[in-house]
């Protein structure tokens, strides 16, 4: 058990990417903090499943974006474990509006979550992370490519995202690893609705010829998160099955 008694704040964590590294960290022996907004049935159910493995989990909702939650949040982890040895900053929203549709307020709100929200976590974990610490943040292929004229507000934040990987990375050095994840197209909720025939034709732009599933993606964040990657700081890890 690589992560026995290492204390993982994952936010976003109910469902998708979030849910599976919660329980991939739970089995290699971390106790974990599942943090969600909405999603406050999914989120008892995540803890539920790390119950049976064997590790201790609390729940804590909180919206990322909102500055006093998320000082909330802390407190309460650091109350219940003391400290915090890993931070995934996971929680994500996308809305597929036109851009000629698409109002101020969408933009600002995904931005806020996506975005602002990876800023305020990273600000008041780091406080309680010594060194050896490590930060991963879930970005997007869409930061490098955009994925189109429907999401360019998600676009924008994921590119964010990658860049302040890079400068967090250098405010929390030497002490603290900060690196992302680019997830391409991932068999999540936020996919289900997508029509089939768009979903065969992006599946065969990809070089494995499939979409990736949340556990290969919570994979990699273990990596990040791991004494295997002690050398690397600054970087995201694109995971998108090779798409072109």
């Amino acid at each position: 058990m690589r992560f026995k008694d290492k204390v993982v704040l994952i936010t976003g964590a109910s469902r998708g990417i979030g849910k599976a590294t919660a329980l991939l960290f739970a089995k290699e022996g971390a106790k974990v903090i599942v943090n969600y907004n909405n999603s406050e049935k999914e989120a008892n159910e995540v803890i539920k499943e790390i119950s049976k493995i064997g590790t201790d989990a609390i729940a804590v909702k909180c919206d990322v974006s909102k500055e006093e939650e998320v000082k909330k949040m802390i407190s309460e982890v650091i109350k219940k474990f003391g400290k915090i040895d890993t931070l995934v900053n996971n929680a994500g929203i996308v809305s597929d509006t036109p851009f000629e549709k698409r109002t101020v307020e969408q933009f600002k709100r995904t931005l806020e979550v996506n975005l602002i929200g990876v800023f305020l976590c990273s600000k008041y974990a780091f406080k309680h992370m010594a060194r050896g610490g490590k930060i991963v943040n879930i970005s997007s292929t869409n930061g490098y490519n955009t994925g189109g004229p429907d999401s360019i507000d998600y676009d924008a934040s994921k590119a964010g995202v990658i860049n302040m990987t890079r400068r967090l990375a250098q405010e929390f050095a030497p002490n603290i690893n900060v690196n992302s994840i680019a997830p391409g197209w991932i068999n999540t909720e936020m996919n289900k609705d997508l029509p089939k025939n768009y979903v065969r034709e992006e599946s065969n732009k990809i070089y494995l010829k499939r979409f990736g599933e949340p556990e290969e993606i919570s994979k990699a964040v273990l990596f990040l998160a791991s004494d295997d990657a002690s050398y690397i700081t600054g970087t995201t890890l694109v995971v998108d099955g090779g798409y072109s």
